[in-house]
């Protein structure tokens, strides 16, 4: 259980749209600080600098997805146990399952809400 107060959440979403939605959603309804990458690739360059205190990864994106961008980051000392949520339309109880196998936290369904994205966010991270 975390008593820290999460502020700094790398956000790594390929769609502009979604993107936009959800910065709306964490900045302004959730007061959090994000670090918003399109890639996985611009995740890797930006995560160390930014030091997040959770992250926030789109399952399927081209290039990298979610799972191998995870495990990438993972390599940073200083992100290895940094706790992780994907995102994704994929929800099937046994995705989802695999999804925590691989070290994710949870799994928030897509599309979500924006007005409850924060407050499922900040749920989670105090059970982390």
């Amino acid at each position: 259980m975390s008593s820290e107060t999460l502020n700094r959440i790398l956000y790594v979403e390929d769609e502009p749209d979604i993107q936009a939605v959800a910065k709306l959603a964490l900045e302004a309804v959730g007061g959090f600080t994000l670090e918003v990458c399109s890639s996985g690739q611009e995740a890797l360059d930006k995560a160390e600098a930014f030091a997040p205190q959770l992250m926030l990864l789109d399952v399927m994106m081209p290039e990298m997805d979610g799972p191998t961008t995870m495990k990438k980051l993972r390599e940073f000392p200083a992100l290895a146990n940094t706790p992780v949520i994907f995102m994704t339309a994929k929800v099937q109880p046994q995705e989802v399952k695999e999804y925590k196998d691989l070290g994710a936290v949870d799994v928030i369904a897509k599309p979500f809400d924006p007005m409850t994205l924060a407050s499922n966010i900040k749920d989670i991270w105090q059970g982390v």
